[in-house]
């Protein structure tokens, strides 16, 4: 049974450490146009705001949760609240789009450390592990309410002063959660010996931010350009690195032993493509309100609202049919609705209302609800229980890397297409060749932002018009790529679990006892 002195305490604090790190998520994707509109930032580097938080995240998350398991949990928390702080207050002060970087480095830093330690107050706290899911499933609420409110908190602040203030929220909650927190929560550490796998971290960090700077400079260059093709290079033999690393290594990050498990190999990889999709398809559709269809930051926050609700409301239904519906059902189920929703939206135009958007984004949601709970649980009820810890944290790393990429992949693929389209929607409307030129020349230079800001004299209508219809067929471009990604996901989840998974062995390396579920 849980420790009921602790227990409230802990859930609380664990879940407000969660809304801590995924609050600038959505946030800041609902802000991109007003980013891009105050620092006069390019469709690049508005993917590096989004890629400068999630990277971090996903290239140390893992090592967080064993800084955590070696020196405590209640430190790294209380690190996370701390860096989120830090993040927060550089990005306050921006005056250029690369110190909105930095800050968003050190907010991805501290997501990175407070996601896992979260989980392990919460499974300290609760050693039944049957009690302590339904205690998970209010975490992953908090999670998800970080992901809904977001949108109309930047709304309301959009609407009364600048976008910077939009980091505001979240200094006093993170400071008043780290005061609180010193009384209230008890320290905790993995029994046993275990120690950081530097060569590990360098190694997988290395290619993650080589393998999405790639991808980025690709998308707003070109694949063949000299840097990127470095960079994938870069990418591919630290990637080799880290797997030879992590099988000569006494305590490995992330234990080539779960990969003998298709339950934990099948919801990696569905995890990675499912984030892909649906962290790319949020970063193109805050686009598509703030450019194309010219709504405020608030307009835009209720309808992806819609988006964030539908998995909140019935999270818990999809939590007790996963004990009734084989997984890969469930799991492929969602993931083909989610997948048909993505197709929907590659039907809308800039005078959609929000009616039309709503149920496409309703239809979304309902698809990822279906999907989050019996994602992470498979993962780790698929291995023993000494590495139930480690493959939480695997999983959550995979999914963090697939949301780097996406913003990356379907930013890049929008802007590839509408530049490649545009100069023809200026020749049908009719737009002039000096003005043609100069709207293309500001396309290859700085993206959308900077055509729509240039004057066209008695033309600026049929230029911006031209704009906007080359903007959709970008993102319809992106919309259908991304429905790609989620029904490829949903063939990858039928396929590998149409048979009951034999846990991974264990390897014999000192592993945390406690596991930590994600």
């Amino acid at each position: 049974m849980a420790n009921t002195r602790k227990l409230g305490p802990t859930l609380v604090m664990a879940c407000i450490g969660v809304f801590v790190a995924y609050l600038p998520v959505t946030t800041v994707s609902v802000s991109l146009p007003a980013i891009q509109r105050g620092l006069g930032a390019s469709t690049s580097d508005l993917s590096w705001v989004s890629d400068a938080f999630v990277l971090p995240m996903a290239a140390l998350i893992l090592t967080a949760g064993v800084f955590g398991d070696v020196h405590g949990r209640k430190k790294v928390f209380q690190a996370g609240l701390l860096l989120c702080t830090i993040g927060a207050a550089i990005a306050l002060c921006a005056t250029s789009i690369q110190v909105v970087w930095i800050g968003q480095v050190f907010a991805g830093m501290g997501a990175a450390a407070l996601l896992p330690a979260t989980l392990a107050l919460i499974s300290h706290a609760v050693p039944d592990p049957r009690e302590r899911g339904r205690y998970i499933s209010y975490w992953a609420t908090a999670l998800l309410l970080a992901l809904a409110t977001g949108p109309l908190l930047a709304g309301l602040i959009l609407d009364h002063v600048g976008w910077r203030w939009i980091y505001l929220v979240t200094i006093p909650v993170a400071l008043i959660t780290l005061a609180v927190s010193v009384p209230l929560v008890t320290d905790s550490r993995a029994p046993g010996e275990r120690h950081l796998d530097w060569p590990g971290q360098l190694t997988v960090m290395v290619a993650i931010v080589a393998l999405v700077y790639g991808v980025i400079e690709g998308g707003a260059d070109s694949f063949t350009s000299p840097e990127v093709t470095v960079a994938f290079v870069v990418a591919a033999v630290f990637l080799v690195a880290f797997v030879l690393v992590e099988r000569r290594s006494d305590a490995p990050m992330l234990s080539p032993a779960l990969f003998r498990s298709r339950g934990f190999t099948a919801t990696a990889l569905v995890a990675m493509i499912t984030f892909m999709g649906v962290i790319g398809s949020v970063f193109v559709l805050s686009l598509y309100f703030g450019l194309a269809q010219q709504l405020t930051t608030m307009q835009a926050g209720l309808r992806l609202l819609t988006f964030t609700v539908v998995p909140i409301v019935l999270g818990p239904v999809f939590a007790r049919l996963m004990h009734r519906i084989p997984v890969r059902f469930l799991l492929s189920g969602g993931l083909l609705v989610a997948g048909i929703a993505a197709v929907t939206l590659t039907t809308v135009d800039a005078d959609t209302s929000f009616a039309g958007i709503g149920w496409r984004l309703a239809l979304f949601g309902l698809g990822l609800g279906a999907v989050l709970t019996p994602m992470t649980a498979t993962a780790v009820s698929s291995v023993p229980y000494q590495l139930a810890g480690m493959a939480a944290a695997g999983n959550n790393a995979f999914r963090q890397f697939g949301g780097a990429l996406g913003p990356a992949v379907l930013g890049a693929l929008l802007t590839s297409r509408a530049a490649s389209t545009l100069p023809q929607h200026l020749t049908d409307a009719g737009v002039d060749a000096g003005s043609r030129q100069v709207a293309r020349q500001a396309m290859e230079g700085s993206g959308f932002q900077a055509v729509a800001g240039q004057d066209y004299g008695t033309q600026q209508g049929a230029v911006l018009g031209s704009l906007g219809d080359s903007f959709l067929d970008g993102m319809h471009l992106a919309m259908t790529v991304s429905a790609g990604l989620l029904i490829l996901a949903a063939l990858v989840a039928v396929t590998l679990l149409r048979r009951p998974s034999s846990p991974a062995p264990a390897p014999q390396i000192p592993v945390p006892a406690e596991p930590v579920p994600a």
